[in-house]
């Protein structure tokens, strides 16, 4: 009582290519021929073919098939090997799925990097594209910092700052600044790591520096920039031990050369 090779894939729940792909391999013995010379399965390949599906279902790699199959020495192996990365993809998976679910629950930006949740969803896009930016330069740790400032309510001065015209007077930029001034001395308490931009950075410390200079350039605009170079002199000052709280120098004169120093105004000052 044998099979063609189209009842034997029926039965194994395959395709005919799959067999032949099988006898290709030599992972399924070829079966002996009718005077016809049509093939004809046994029951023996039938339960090789169910063995091989078995196996495959499993995640198991064609190439590992005869190992696992033979059960020698590098089965279990091979076997803990797969289980480890199916353990991975399962995380990844319920990763994705709790960003998704942050997404179509609680209204977070698509655009935002990931765990920033619904927190800055509200920010202006430009805001928004800085996230994006620092977060290819800087490291995870760093990033929670960002967005725990953002988790928390944020206060008149953080509103202000991020939606600051581009013609906002000399006056208010300095203000701002001093405000600023306060939370990155609060940053720089509790968070020291992170006023440092290469402790900060998981990139080459010249790259991010670029990456951060030119986000800033980019997605701030000059009123904005001109709040980061005051609270730069500001916080410059305080280091030198020579503030007098109003972002000037020694002689009275403001520094308006540069573009905000990245080195010194942490990203998340603005938070």
């Amino acid at each position: 009582m044998t099979w063609s090779t189209r009842q034997l894939a029926e039965l194994a729940g395959t395709t005919l290519k799959t067999v032949r792909h099988y006898h290709k391999l030599g992972l399924l013995e070829e079966p002996e021929r009718a005077p016809s010379g049509y093939k004809r399965y046994d029951v023996r390949h039938l339960v090789r073919l169910m063995g091989i599906r078995r196996l495959t279902d499993l995640g198991v790699p064609l190439s590992d098939i005869p190992t696992v199959a033979a059960a020698d020495a590098r089965s279990t192996e091979i076997l803990r090997a797969l289980d480890a990365e199916l353990a991975a993809n399962i995380e990844r998976q319920q990763h994705m799925r709790r960003q998704l679910a942050a997404i179509l629950q609680d209204g977070a930006s698509l655009d935002l990097p990931a765990d920033f949740g619904a927190a800055a969803a509200t920010l202006p896009r430009a805001q928004q594209d800085l996230l994006v930016a620092y977060s290819s330069v800087l490291t995870p740790t760093a990033m929670s910092v960002i967005r725990d400032q953002y988790a928390r309510p944020r206060d008149e001065v953080a509103e202000e700052f991020e939606h600051l015209p581009a013609d906002a007077p000399e006056d208010v930029r300095r203000r701002l600044a001093a405000h600023l001034a306060a939370e990155v001395r609060a940053q720089r308490a509790d968070h020291s790591f992170i006023t440092d931009l290469d402790a900060a950075s998981r990139r080459n410390g010249k790259l991010t520096r670029s990456v951060v200079t030119q986000a800033l350039i980019t997605f701030y605009n000059e009123a904005q920039l001109g709040v980061l170079r005051h609270l730069h002199d500001l916080l410059e000052q305080e280091a030198d031990g020579g503030a007098d709280g109003d972002g000037r120098d020694g002689k009275g004169e403001q520094d308006h050369s540069g573009d905000p120093d990245p080195h010194r105004v942490t990203p998340g000052a603005t938070g």
